[in-house]
């Protein structure tokens, strides 16, 4: 018996299982933003605190995390 909250979360881990390295590469793809924003656009408030490169990060070990549990 499911109960119905968990039906979006049985769609997510579904969707997750056939694609298992889509967040790593999505993390990986947010540190490269970042890398390039430092470069380019120096001075504003996403490239002093590197927001996309901690964004990226947390996201790429949480699919990592998540592809090994799936």
């Amino acid at each position: 018996m499911r109960i119905p909250g968990n039906k979006l979360l049985d769609t997510i881990s579904d969707f997750l299982a056939q694609r298992k390295g889509m967040l790593p590469i999505l993390g990986i793809v947010f540190v490269t933003f970042n890398y390039l924003l430092q470069i380019f656009a120096a001075g504003g408030w996403l490239s002093d605190t590197n927001f996309f490169l901690h964004l990226g990060i947390i996201i790429a070990i949480l699919g990592i995390l998540l592809a090994w549990a799936l």
